[in-house]
């Protein structure tokens, strides 16, 4: 049910489901013949090909799954871009892909939010059916008390397991991949998703946020393949593509569902003219039946003999039925409608019902005639087709949730990192730190001093010397390996603090020492 943490659904004894509204958008007019049925598996009822849905579906919620050899991964994309660049295309088709793409459509829009990084993949996506969409979590790092930092995470990638995703964090954190980092804690209630991410006091939170990007779910790419049946036949289709065969599709729709209700309306008009003759000859109609031994002989009665209809010749000619027209004025009744007047009630002959049966028939005719005229003209039809895309608009239209960012994905994590003078200090036990130059000052005549650098009973400070934030260190060890760090990745430390031991910071291996 759409789970991020991928907690499993509830029994069906404690479940109660209902359709959303917008689905009732996908079976719409599914009963007035717009699409063909087939029998199901055990040909015990029938279902339906295809659903008449009033949106491009495979647009908006996407779609994925392999099967016989072939997969699709369609992402989803915002309601409101897609009916913009339908009804664009039905005022001209003549439209490119990268006319919708520039005006309309701005790529996918996930339903968890995130950022999409880069225009590129998306641009290709949309544009051949086939590339790489780059997500990445919306997180800030925020101050949640005095001299602690955290980085908070309120949107997190499509697709991605929530609790998957802080088992990794956790992992990278255990395995020193990530370093930075004291506690982890999803606060995420019903009100949205919230990671929080806790820092240590000597923590660059720019630093650890880039590192969560590369080694965790934080940062992930959706493959798209618009892989998609039409006409039955596999295709990989672009925007343009889909937008075009939804619109052929919807116009096919339209027609179908025009036809039908026409000949429901004509189904109707012909009993309303065989009532409304009957009103304009009622005292021929009585005499008739009271003179009949049975239904059956009236019924036979009505039918066999022509009855004045010249004043409702004009609705009989949109019933369009061969053989049953007004002929010298008169009109021959049919099997239907003499079963329809055999059945009238008699408060139907009142002055009030007579002019109901005349009105109602009025607007069928205009009805008819309205049916009659859209299947005449492909103009109106695409108008009609407009109308209802528009109001689907109106009715599910939501503003984007996924901002697409400009620049590109990859970023040096160096690029984050203020260049600054640092004094990196190591003693004789192995502990290092760095602070920066800046803390330090000179010492006029007559001043006090501060106090130095704490050390462990027996331990004194080898080296002092200073350095760029950006400065590579080189550690030689005992077994002849060199490592190389950046200052930056040092401990940052106060000129007191005792700092961080190399075993720490360093893939040592056992009885290995920094010489």
């Amino acid at each position: 049910f759409g789970s991020m943490d991928g907690d499993r659904a509830a029994a069906m004894r404690y479940t109660e489901a209902r359709m959303a509204k917008s689905a009732h958008a996908l079976i719409e007019d599914i009963g007035k013949d717009t699409v063909d049925f087939q029998p199901n598996y055990d040909e015990s009822e029938s279902e339906p090909t295809v659903l008449p849905a009033q949106f491009p579906n495979l647009l908006v919620n996407g779609a994925g799954g392999i099967a016989v050899g072939m997969a699709t991964n369609i992402p989803p994309h915002n309601l409101g871009e897609i009916i913009d660049a339908c009804c664009a295309l039905i005022d001209d088709p003549t439209l490119t892909v990268d006319n919708l793409i520039e005006n309309h459509v701005q790529g996918p829009d996930f339903p968890t939010g995130a950022i999409i990084l880069g225009r590129q993949g998306l641009l290709s996506a949309l544009r051949t059916g086939r590339g790489s969409v780059v997500m990445r979590s919306r997180a800030t790092i925020e101050e949640i008390r005095k001299d602690r930092l955290a980085i908070v995470i309120t949107e997190i990638p499509y697709q991605v397991n929530k609790s998957r995703m802080l088992e990794h964090m956790a992992e990278c954190v255990r395995d020193k991949r990530i370093e930075g980092i004291s506690d982890l804690r999803d606060e995420s209630d019903r009100d949205g998703v919230r990671v929080v991410v806790e820092l240590k006091r000597d923590a660059i939170g720019e630093v650890v946020l880039a590192q969560l990007y590369r080694f965790t779910p934080l940062q992930t790419s959706f493959g798209v393949n618009m892989l998609a049946l039409d006409g039955g036949t596999p295709r990989l289709m672009n925007l343009l593509e889909i937008l075009q065969a939804f619109l052929a599709f919807r116009e096919v729709v339209i027609r179908r569902r025009t036809i039908y209700e026409l000949g429901k309306a004509r189904e109707k008009a012909h009993v309303l003219v065989g009532l409304a003759v009957a009103v304009a000859n009622i005292d021929e109609i009585i005499s008739l039946i009271r003179a009949a031994r049975d239904s059956a002989t009236a019924r036979q009665g009505l039918i066999d003999r022509a009855w004045p209809a010249a004043d409702i010749e004009p609705m009989i000619k949109l019933l369009d039925e061969p053989g049953r027209q007004v002929v010298d004025g008169n009109y021959q009744l049919s099997a239907e409608q003499a079963k329809a007047i055999l059945e009238l009630r008699l408060h139907r002959l009142t002055g009030l019902e007579r002019d109901k049966i005349a009105d109602d028939l009025a607007e069928l005719g205009r009805e008819i005639s309205g049916h009659l005229e859209l299947l005449g003209s492909r103009q109106l039809l695409l108008n009609v087709m407009r109308e209802e895309l528009l109001d689907m608009r109106q009715q599910f239209a939501t503003p984007r949730r996924s901002v697409i960012e400009e620049s590109e994905f990859e970023h040096d994590v160096e690029d984050l990192i203020a260049r600054e003078d640092m004094v990196v200090t190591v003693t004789n036990t192995g502990y290092m730190k760095r602070v920066p130059l800046s803390t330090y000052r000179a010492q006029k005549r007559g001043g006090k001093g501060r106090s130095g650098m704490s050390t462990r009973s027996e331990d004194f400070v080898t080296q002092v010397f200073v350095v760029n934030t950006h400065t590579p260190v080189l550690f030689f060890s005992s077994t002849g390996i060199v490592y190389k760090l950046k200052v930056y990745r040092l401990p940052l430390g106060s000129p007191t603090s005792l700092g961080k031991a190399m075993i720490n910071l360093l893939p040592l291996d056992e009885g290995e020492i920094i010489t």
